[in-house]
């Protein structure tokens, strides 16, 4: 599936680095709040808003991989749901990424072939395998994205009060998600406990190159 397919706009990684943010130190204004940040918060949110487009952007990768095997089973209408709010977080943090002037990673072309084949691969153990993933990852987000609303609050919550408010409206959704994977039997996939370690692993790598590359 193309970006165009899951964000419903054009490919915003694939653009030159040069035309979505500045090199220069400058201030820069963030969204349509007016609110000017300096060196210092402008660095938090170029970090914020590049790995969290990353994430949400392998999550988009992940998600169509189990439904290219369980979509036409029962369990696929639950991960379609799943994944059309996945589209929405890829969606916004794009605009932010544009409004914002932030780079993306140069790491996207590696996420999209993994996170397909993580999806695709958790799938073919069954709807238990997919909900193992769909558990591990979601509980890696919030997680992180926990630790982002703790960096922006001791920065300045005033300042960062749009993106503090869309990060936490996604966590809250990829709780559910992690809920959802718990209520459909995801501990009763093969090696639950290993399949969920090694995934967090990969999710806790993902997050670090993310965010410096």
């Amino acid at each position: 599936m193309s970006w165009c397919g899951v964000a419903g706009a054009a490919p915003v990684w694939r653009l030159r680095a040069g035309a979505l943010w500045s090199p220069s130190g400058g201030s820069v204004r963030f969204c349509s709040s007016g609110t000017t940040l300096g060196s210092a918060s402008r660095a938090i949110v170029d970090r914020v808003i590049r790995v969290d487009h990353a994430g949400e952007y392998g999550a988009n990768r992940i998600y169509a991989g189990q439904m290219a095997v369980l979509g036409r089973t029962s369990v696929g209408p639950i991960i379609q749901k799943m994944w059309d709010q996945e589209k929405e977080h890829l969606r916004k943090f794009s605009e932010l990424m544009v409004a914002s002037r932030v780079r993306p990673t140069v790491l996207m072309p590696l996420w999209t072939v993994a996170g397909f084949a993580l999806g695709a691969g958790t799938a073919l153990l069954g709807k238990e395998g997919a909900m193992a993933c769909t558990v591990a990852v979601e509980e890696s987000i919030a997680r992180h994205y926990n630790n982002q609303i703790r960096t922006l609050m001791e920065d300045d919550p005033e300042k960062h009060e749009e993106l503090l408010q869309v990060i936490k409206k996604f966590r809250d959704e990829e709780l559910e998600h992690h809920d959802i994977g718990l209520d459909h039997d995801a501990e009763l996939a093969p090696a639950y406990a290993v399949l969920k370690s090694l995934i967090q692993a990969g999710c806790s790598a993902a997050i670090y190159l993310s965010e410096r590359f």
